[in-house]
């Protein structure tokens, strides 16, 4: 069974989708409609933009979203899911890609994700990192004792790599005791504040409105959400799970963990670079991965 699986921020890079744009009318064509939809040029930065233009969360997450879609949107029968997931801002994208949303509200909810979470940034100093080669069980007992400030374990991204989330001090003394406690490496992440953690609640808040006002139907396959690294196929209850993403942990171990259990053999990554391909292989390496051309 396939199982195509969508990047989320980070996968970003300078060119991306350009040979799509002028390879593909179909491509060129959505892509056009996006530039419409978000009243400025994603596609001039996203094809000749700097790294730090790039990085600007406005551009990031609609920019990976639209890659990933409009990628997997022009592969005609190519793209044939038994199953999809998404990591974080990916989980958009699986949701389009399998039809559950349509093209311009899933755009419209990640551009206004995008700024809900840069306003959550700028409110509180926060910050996330890396932890590796340490057990899940030891990077969340250490996240729990921390009581005087706030910090908890964000991405599961596969054995031995999960990523920490919160403010500035409460991520700086989780590393330090992590170290402590045998990890190989705990590597401040360039990120703009906190995600996937309490410190997003107001962009939650700001988000819900406009999940709840979008109208979802059902997948042409599962979904394998994030909040709990289940198989969904309910309007209602993938609607209710992207409201509450925000605040809750990547549970990317546990829903690739759960996509093998249910099948799945041959992982296919739509969208910029190869990051979740690595993961993958991380996780499970008997599986098959690979790139959709």
């Amino acid at each position: 069974m396939k199982a195509y699986v969508f990047p989320g921020q980070g996968a970003q890079f300078t060119g991306m989708g350009k040979d799509l744009y002028e390879q593909n009318p179909l491509a060129k064509e959505l892509f056009e409609q996006a530039n419409d939809i978000l009243a400025f040029r994603i596609t001039d930065v996203m094809f000749a933009g700097s790294d730090s233009d790039l990085k600007q969360t406005k551009v990031t997450q609609p920019a990976v979203f639209l890659h990933s879609v409009i990628m997997a949107g022009t592969s005609g029968d190519g793209f044939a899911p038994d199953m999809v997931a998404g990591h974080s801002l990916g989980e958009f994208s699986a949701l389009v890609a399998a039809g559950a949303l349509s093209f311009e509200e899933g755009l419209l909810l990640v551009f206004k994700r995008a700024n809900a979470m840069q306003k959550a940034c700028e409110a509180v100093p926060s910050t996330m990192a890396a932890v590796l080669a340490v057990p899940d069980e030891t990077v969340e007992r250490v996240c729990a004792e921390i009581t005087d400030d706030l910090v908890v374990c964000a991405n599961y991204n596969c054995p031995g790599q999960i990523v920490i989330s919160g403010t500035e001090t409460g991520v700086s003394k989780a590393c330090e005791q992590l170290l402590a406690a045998g990890a190989r490496r705990a590597v401040r992440l360039s990120v703009g504040g906190a995600f996937h953690s309490p410190l997003m609640e107001p962009a939650r808040v700001e988000l819900e409105d406009a999940i709840r006002a979008a109208t979802f139907g059902e997948p042409v396959c599962p979904v394998y959400q994030n909040v709990n690294a289940q198989a969904e196929t309910s309007p209602d209850a993938i609607r209710l799970n992207l409201i509450a993403q925000l605040t809750s942990p990547v549970r990317w171990t546990q829903s690739v963990r759960r996509m093998i259990a249910d099948g799945a053999t041959h992982f296919i990554e739509s969208g910029p670079g190869n990051v979740l391909q690595g993961l993958v292989k991380k996780i499970d390496p008997s599986v098959q991965v690979e790139s959709l051309r």
